[in-house]
């Protein structure tokens, strides 16, 4: 194996296909720090701006999804367009490997790697497979997933169960102390987490909204993330209520560390990322899952938990009269929290990426 290999990664889109692409890559890099690392995604995309952030070029391709109006007549001079564009930049970076992590770019540039005859690896996040990688397994070299039972929609064979790599500094650090602090909560009262992504989550928040007023009566305290256009709605409401010491709402959480090591209950979207990260730091978690992701998946995801007893699961249309009630029962219940993080910590794969960076040295090899 030579130090320094040629590697392309792509895909993107959202944070879910974009953080385990950068995680590859560090990891990589880890291992052969003279390795020559291009990403390619989708222009316009958050990959465009989040890649570069992390250290990493990255070359765009004009491509998107389906859509329901009348953009989608161009779609198919998009694939084409793109499927030449990636031919392009593989013919001139000349890869050994190129790595599909799902996302828009990523059909269009293993097709174009397939093409020249470069072996390709995709990395499937969740435990119903996207589109892109379902049409591409039976071109590509391995298959990396963080969920087993997969055969269904990919080769045996080619199949690698490694997890999902997670982002740097994602696990709970720190004292209960030190994250009471840095919150301004009591360490002496349980702590629920609330994290419906960077942008929040309309149908959770509406949901704790709803029955706001449940957290006056008891010592329950919420460190609640409201994305940046409910944040003034969360702070009026809680306001109204008298609940300043109680409710934290707060546009993004910077320490996700520190969050994980004060929270007693976390409640959730259930993106893949999300899933693992919570595997990892052992938390019970209730999901309330995106009901518009595609194909559904984030609700095929959280099923597979509560299937294990890991987690437990209100549909997006009903928190505003189920979300509330689930969780106050799942505070008081310290039996079913211990079962809930021990079946969850099961899922855990804190070793995710190097070892796909291993499935991946097989293929070059």
């Amino acid at each position: 194996m030579k130090a320094n290999p040629k590697i392309v990664i792509s895909g993107g889109g959202t944070g879910g296909h974009i953080f385990p692409a950068i995680a590859i890559a560090d990891a990589l890099k880890r291992r052969f720090p003279e390795a020559d690392i291009l990403f390619i995604g989708a222009k316009g995309r958050m990959e465009m701006e989040r890649v570069p952030k992390a250290g990493y070029p990255i070359e765009g391709l004009w491509i998107s999804g389906m859509t329901k109006d009348i953009r989608s007549l161009i779609l198919p001079l998009k694939v084409t367009h793109s499927f030449n564009h990636a031919i392009a930049i593989l013919k001139r970076f000349k890869p050994d490997v190129v790595i599909g992590v799902g996302g828009f770019a990523s059909g269009p540039t293993l097709m174009g790697a397939n093409y020249l005859h470069i072996p390709t690896v995709i990395q499937e996040q969740n435990s119903y497979p996207g589109k892109t990688n379902r049409n591409l397994a039976s071109r590509v070299k391995a298959i990396c997933t963080a969920y087993d039972h997969m055969e269904q929609w990919f080769p045996k064979e080619k199949i690698h169960l490694t997890g999902n790599p997670l982002r740097a500094n994602i696990s709970a650090s720190g004292t209960r102390e030190e994250a009471a602090e840095y919150f301004h909560v009591d360490a002496n009262k349980p702590v629920v987490l609330l994290v419906g992504g960077s942008q929040g989550a309309l149908g959770i928040n509406k949901g704790i909204s709803a029955q706001l007023d449940k957290f006056k009566d008891n010592d329950l305290q919420l460190i609640w993330q409201t994305g940046k256009t409910y944040i003034q709605q969360a702070r009026e409401e809680v306001k109204a209520l008298g609940l300043e010491d109680k409710v934290k709402p707060t546009v993004f959480i910077d320490r996700m560390d520190l969050a994980y090591t004060i929270a007693d209950v976390v409640i959730s979207r259930a993106g893949a990322m999300s899933i693992s990260e919570l595997a990892l730091v052992q938390k019970p978690v209730i999901f309330v899952p995106l009901p518009t992701a595609a194909e559904d998946h984030q609700t095929k995801n959280a099923q597979r938990l509560v299937d294990a007893e890991a987690a437990l699961l209100v549909k997006n249309a009903e928190t505003e009269t189920e979300l509330i009630p689930t969780l106050l029962t799942l505070v008081g219940d310290h039996e079913k929290q211990e079962k809930m993080k021990a079946n969850i910590g099961k899922l855990a794969r804190p070793n995710a990426a190097d070892d796909i960076v291993e499935v991946i040295l097989r293929v070059i090899s």
